[in-house]
């Protein structure tokens, strides 16, 4: 499903949700108390802004009494085949979050990629793909960073291990504008990036990315990946344990400024090396 159509069949959710509960004769905060969600977050399903979780869905149905209808609408929609089957829980999650804490120890996280970096990230591991393939990626990976546009955005925490300045995917210039768009959007406070430097030695996620995400209306949860695969976790201890490490992350990294700094830094040697060539 291409993009402008699934976003349409959002607001084909919403709008059917919203006259469906006014048939019930429920506002929006009665519907959200009895389906554990705020009144606030009913409002932005019906406006398209957010999208329910299966099981936020699967309990409209059963308040509603809609045999199921807003089950089967979700369901067809998050089957999003852009996204490994482990990770399009997160991507749902990460549209509802009001927080995301993020280490990357290797790649620009997907929020922060631009075009030219998510397709020679898809290529190098896809080298036999179509055209049609790697572009439907490269859009869903810049859909998802919308959310960093949107007035309802999540605060976005995000430490990097300095690897990931310096490893040129897709070459100088793709590393050049993609430092640069890095940089922008710590300017305009739309996400805290940190560098965490190679001087700080070992640190608290060596095996791989994590992510912690917050909501108003739920418990955090924690996300962690490896080359092939993923693990949510939602268990409280774990979850602790995974906020704990990205603490120790942040407290060894540099500071914001000084990231910001390093950064630019990084993506003018990157546009001196296209100047030169």
């Amino acid at each position: 499903m291409a993009n402008g159509s699934r976003q349409a069949a959002w607001e084909f959710f919403g709008a059917e949700l919203k006259r469906r509960r006014e048939e019930s004769g429920l506002t929006q905060s009665a519907l959200g108390m009895r389906v554990f969600v705020s009144g606030g977050y009913i409002g932005q399903f019906e406006q398209a802004i957010r999208k329910p979780q299966l099981d936020v869905a699967q309990r409209i149905d059963e308040v509603l009494q809609t045999g199921g209808f807003f089950e089967r609408l979700c369901r067809q929609l998050i089957d999003d085949k852009r996204y490994a089957d482990y990770f399009a829980a997160v991507v749902e999650l990460e549209a509802l979050a009001t927080r995301i804490c993020e280490f990357a120890p290797t790649l620009v996280p997907g929020l922060l990629q631009t075009a030219a970096y998510a397709r020679a990230v898809t290529l190098a591991a896809n080298p036999f793909v179509t055209d049609e393939y790697v572009e439907d990626i490269v859009g869903a990976r810049l859909e998802r960073a919308a959310i960093l546009k949107d007035a309802t955005r999540p605060e976005y925490w995000v430490t990097l291990h300095e690897n990931v300045l310096y490893i040129p995917v897709g070459g100088a210039a793709a590393m050049a504008k993609q430092l640069h768009h890095i940089a922008a959007l710590m300017r305009e406070r739309q996400v805290l990036v940190m560098v965490l430097p190679y001087t700080a030695g070992a640190h608290a996620s060596m095996t791989g990315d994590l992510r912690v995400m917050g909501f108003d209306d739920a418990p955090p949860v924690a996300y962690t990946e490896t080359s092939f695969s993923g693990t949510l976790v939602d268990e409280p201890v774990v979850v602790h344990r995974a906020h704990r490490a990205y603490d120790l992350l942040r407290a060894a990294a540099l500071s914001p400024e000084a990231s910001l700094a390093l950064i630019e830094s990084a993506a003018e040697d990157y546009r001196q090396c296209t100047s030169t060539t």
